[in-house]
Order: structure tokens, then C-alpha cells, then sequence
């Protein structure tokens, strides 16, 4: 059974990467409340090790991750 999150925020990253797609990240967490979810979007394959690391330190939450085709999607509550 797989959930639906509704995300609160749309981060359309696909033209971005590494450090540049974690910086704007934070900045975007940065103006949502604890609870809140953003839906990440990425043509990076290397992002979802990226990403998950960085959600652990910084302590929010990876909920999800869906592919289709060369695109990602992954939702992440703030915590």
C-alpha cells in the first residue's frame, strides 16, 4: 500500500544538483512550520543519496520517494 502525502510546497530542482539543490532546499524549509511537507522534484539520480542524508542531519523527515521514468519525487516533513 503506498501513501499520499499533499504536499503544502512544490520544489520543481530538476535543472539543479548537489550543493546548489541542499542549499535552496534549506532556504525553502527555512519558511515552512514544523509539519508541513515539501514534494521535491529531481532528474538527478545522485540526489537521492544526497537528499536522504541531508534530511537525517537535519532532522526532518524523508516520508516518500517515487520514480518514474528519469524523474524523482520525494516528500519530506519538516520537523
Amino acid at each position: 500500500m503506498s501513501l499520499q502525502y499533499v504536499p503544502d510546497v512544490i520544489y520543481d530542482a530538476s535543472q539543479k544538483g548537489g550543493s546548489e539543490l541542499l542549499k535552496s532546499l534549506f532556504l525553502k524549509m527555512e519558511s515552512l512550520i514544523n509539519g508541513q511537507i515539501i514534494e521535491v522534484i529531481s532528474n538527478e539520480p545522485a540526489v537521492k543519496k544526497d537528499l536522504q542524508t541531508w534530511v537525517r542531519v537535519q532532522k526532518h523527515s524523508l516520508l516518500d520517494c517515487k520514480e518514474f521514468g528519469e524523474m524523482s519525487y520525494y516528500y519530506i516533513e519538516k520537523r
